[in-house]
């Protein structure tokens, strides 16, 4: 068993109602206490601990509750060879609660001759230039106005280096396709939730280990890139919390709302954002100000939600479904072998994107099994913020080096699926479906058309909506069809009508949503039930 009177104050502040925690934090210190803090074999470093605090508190600013319970479990070591427990931390909150601030101290405090490790160079990595030199900045700003600090640190517009220690303080961008990983002791990730990926994750870490007691920060708000490294990290975590994987020692901090309602009240603010803990510093007054300015404003809502409350809300209002119904799509498929389907296709543009797709009906579920092609020579041009060629591995697509996309590989992957499911009738609309007329007919497929597709979006609207909220679709583990799903903008037109259209006419496709919208408009003119079928060959 071990302690620190840190985490036991902050803990004990729980217990006594004087700071309100989300689930997620609530489920930390349960983890804590019950797999961390029992152990024999660990021990917090009270001398670096202490030492961190008072070097922060006397050159930057008085340390919140949340860091002082963080900082002891970035000191925790193994008493056998004294490495980290924990190599990694996620730490995540509403804008404003300060995170940035947290790794300014951290980053400084790792170079520093207090820190006590040679060559323990420091990096922090962002998506742009401005947030990635944030820290960095406040860190030679703290230098550049002290004659004591000067004379320990060496300090230029693009590196701190510690004197005794000949650490270094970098800061980089996140391209990934440029950048090399150096001998880092730590690396910080900033804006996570821009990362589509962990390409640059491992670009960095390949050079961790080569000095002792290698670090990496992930910090972050959550943010609009859906199924990136920000939604993945948050499972990993949510796995570890739950106890479910207590081999992965990650440390996650998660401040958010855990209900959408709870928006509503001040008082429970302080869950997204822990600047917001009684009694508020005088800075917490000053943002509280603002925060509640940006609540008024209602047409701010959703990057309100988003980034101050760090509870991602998507206005219903212009989107298929909410990000949890579109999750509860990924669900294994069932049985599908002796069931009828109705095939659906789409693809805005030869020269881009094309999907093909199969819809079942099992009871009330309705089952959507989709492939598409991607044109290669698009993908050079547009930068999409998906992990194309994972989803390729995956089989979830197929890359394609041609001028334009074949009509032969939409032909071809029908043909293969009429010989596992038998199906013969192919929905698209009359538009598209001229330039794969021909072709499809002369392999005995029955082709349907729609001469109105924006009409259809109209009918079938409450449809859809309806199994979305019933979780009545299953997708599978599909990620492409889950952002097929999440790009589609639902414009309500001023008859009340709703079409589906794009949120980016470039970048965000939804090919594969429409092609089951296609295939869902003649569902149950051609879809029979396997109970039906088997009634039906029964005279009675």
């Amino acid at each position: 068993m071990i302690r620190n009177k840190y985490v036991d104050q902050y803990i004990q502040s729980y217990r006594d109602g004087k700071i309100l925690l989300n689930q997620e934090r609530i489920d930390l210190i349960t983890y804590l206490e019950k797999y961390v803090l029992t152990r024999d074999d660990i021990y917090f470093d009270e001398e670096q601990i202490e030492n961190y605090i008072k070097f922060s508190e006397k050159w930057y600013f008085k340390l919140d509750p949340w860091e002082k319970f963080i900082a002891p479990f970035i000191f925790l070591y193994f008493k056998e060879d004294d490495e980290l427990f924990f190599e990694e931390f996620f730490i995540t909150m509403g804008r404003g609660g300060g995170k940035n601030g947290f790794i300014s101290t951290l980053a400084h405090y790792f170079i520093s001759p207090l820190h006590g490790i040679k060559n323990y160079d420091v990096s922090v990595v962002a998506n742009s230039e401005d947030q990635a030199e944030m820290s960095f900045k406040e860190v030679y700003n703290a230098i550049d106005e002290s004659s004591s600090l000067k004379k320990q640190f060496a300090s230029t517009k693009l590196k701190i280096t510690g004197n005794k220690t000949k650490s270094v303080f970098r800061f980089r961008t996140s391209n990934a396709g440029t950048k090399d990983g150096g001998r880092e002791g730590c690396v910080i990730y900033d804006e996570i939730h821009e990362m589509v990926d962990r390409e640059i994750v491992d670009v960095f870490s390949g050079g961790l280990g080569k000095v002792r007691n290698p670090r990496e920060f992930f910090i972050g708000t959550n943010g609009f890139v859906r199924e990136g490294f920000y939604d993945k990290l948050m499972l990993r975590c949510k796995d570890v919390l739950s106890g479910a994987d207590l081999e992965d020692r990650i440390f996650p901090f998660i401040c958010k709302l855990d209900d959408k309602e709870e928006v509503n009240s001040e008082d429970m603010w302080e869950k997204a954002n822990p600047a917001f803990e009684k009694p508020l510093t005088s800075r917490a007054k000053r943002l509280m100000n603002k925060v509640r300015k940006q609540f008024r404003n209602k047409d701010g809502r959703v990057a309100f939600m988003t980034k101050r409350m760090n509870f991602p809300e998507k206005d219903l209002t212009k989107s298929v479904a909410s990000w949890e119904e579109i999750l509860a799509t990924n669900r294994p498929f069932p049985d599908l072998s002796h069931r009828t389907c109705v095939g659906g296709l789409d693809f805005a543009s030869i020269k881009d994107f094309a999907a093909v797709g199969l819809l079942f009906k099992f009871g009330e579920d309705y089952i959507w099994k989709t492939h598409s092609f991607v044109r290669k020579g698009f993908l050079d041009t547009v930068s999409l913020k998906v992990p194309i060629t994972e989803w390729e591995a995956d089989g979830l697509l197929t890359i394609v080096d041609e001028p334009v996309i074949d009509i032969q590989h939409i032909v071809n992957w029908f043909v293969e699926m009429r010989e596992r499911y038998g199906v013969t009738t192919i929905v698209a609309d009359t538009f598209r479906l001229d330039l794969v007329k021909s072709a499809l007919e002369a392999e005995g497929f029955h082709l349907l058309y729609i001469r109105n597709p924006k009409a259809i979006h109209s009918l079938l609207a409450p449809r859809v909506e309806t199994l979305f909220a019933k979780r009545q679709l299953i997708f599978g583990d599909n990620p492409l069809m889950r952002w097929y799903t999440n790009n589609v903008y639902v414009h309500i037109k001023k008859d009340g009508n709703k079409e589906y259209l794009k949120k980016d006419e470039f970048k965000r496709k939804t090919d594969g949503f429409q092609a089951f919208i296609h295939a869902l408009w003649q569902a149950d003119n051609i879809i029979v039930d396997e109970a039906d079928f088997i009634l039906g060959g029964i005279k009675f």
